[in-house]
Formats: structure tokens, C-alpha cells, sequence
């Protein structure tokens, strides 16, 4: 049975879609209710829902064979997986964002408020510029108006936020969308199945 962790929300209803026209299906994790875990003998296949930021330890440490993270979350956590297939779904992109008409003055140390800090370390420590991270759980962008931060390091999707706080991207730092992972161990005993499934992947996307 190859256990598979999904994110909770739109993008794991998506995942899941995607999974079944491969061969993966499970007709039970559509129905309405709070179980979590939901298996289908006959494809092999036991899926359960995770938060999206979880999903990455839950393949890491064995407990779900494969699954899917957000290239921002492997990044962020580096977790000791492997990363098989970019899906093309849940584009966006992390990036660096400033009020408007905001100029850097390089004398000084740069503050950026994230919630993705080492993201933010290893971007600008390949810029060679000199930063104080504020690690934020939420609201990112009232930081740098409340004169918190000089600028925010965070997840853009339409920049709709940026443009009603008076924000706006100044660099992208790289782009962002669904990956399938898998657990070390896991792939080496289930090789044949998990390509399998990378392989009807691939053809949809």
C-alpha cells in the first residue's frame, strides 16, 4: 500500500484529481466528514490530509512514502527527501517586496521581516548583502509600514495584498509550485509503483 500525504485545501483536491486519473483513485476521500485517512486496497493507494507545511515531515521521517510540498516549504526546510516531479500547479513565487519608491541604502544594515528566514539568509548572503531577519508568522506586509522592517521577504501569488498596502515586488527571488517528494527508504521498496505513477504524471502535465 504507498501512503501519500496531501496538503489540505485546494491544492491537495487538485493533487488528489490528478493522482486518480494515474491510476491512484480512492473515491472515499471525496466523501464529506472529518476522517483524515482514506485507503483503496484494490489501487494500493492509503492518502491522507496534512497542513501543506507538514506534508515534507511526514515524508522525511517515514510516515507517508511519497506527497506534495511547495518548492517554498523545501527550500525553507530542506528536508532529507527526493524531490521527482515539478507538478505545474500552485504557481507563484517568493520574492522581495518594499513600499513604494523605496531606495536600498547599502551603508546600512537592511531589515527584512519573513516568514521564510532562511529563504531570505541564503538569497541575500549570495548578494553579499548585510540583513536582520524578523522571523513573522503573519501580516508580513504591515511590517515595513510600521516601520518594522525595511522590506519583506514573502509568497507572491497575484500581488493583490502588495498593490492595497502600498507594496509593490522589487526582486523575485525564485519561482514556486506543487513538487511530488518521496521518502528515501520508501522509493528504494516501492521503485516500480512510484515511477509508475511519475510516469502517468508526466504525460498529464
Amino acid at each position: 500500500m504507498l501512503s501519500v500525504a496531501l496538503p489540505k485545501g485546494r491544492l491537495g483536491e487538485q493533487v488528489y484529481e490528478m493522482f486518480a486519473s494515474a491510476g491512484f483513485p480512492c473515491p472515499s476521500i471525496m466523501e464529506k466528514g472529518r476522517k483524515l485517512i482514506f485507503e483503496n486496497e484494490e489501487a494500493g493507494v492509503r492518502y491522507f490530509w496534512v497542513k501543506p507545511s507538514d506534508v515534507a515531515i511526514y515524508v522525511e521521517r517515514g510516515a507517508a512514502d511519497i506527497g506534495v510540498a511547495g518548492k517554498d516549504i523545501l527550500v525553507e526546510y530542506a528536508p532529507d527527501v527526493y524531490e521527482l516531479l515539478d507538478l505545474g500547479i500552485g504557481k507563484c513565487r517568493m520574492a522581495v517586496a518594499a513600499p513604494r519608491g523605496f531606495r536600498d541604502d547599502k551603508k546600512r544594515t537592511l531589515v527584512v521581516a519573513t516568514k521564510f528566514s532562511r529563504a531570505a539568509r541564503e538569497f541575500y548572503a549570495s548578494t553579499g548583502r548585510d540583513i536582520d531577519i524578523i522571523h513573522l508568522n503573519g501580516s508580513i506586509e504591515i511590517a515595513p509600514i510600521l516601520g518594522l522592517s525595511d522590506v519583506i521577504v514573502d509568497i507572491v501569488e497575484t500581488g493583490t495584498t502588495l498593490k492595497e498596502n502600498n507594496l509593490e515586488v522589487i526582486e523575485s527571488i525564485f519561482p514556486i509550485s506543487a513538487r511530488l517528494i518521496a521518502n528515501k527508504s520508501a522509493f528504494k521498496f516501492n521503485t516500480e509503483q512510484i515511477e509508475k505513477l511519475v510516469s502517468s504524471l508526466k504525460e498529464m502535465i
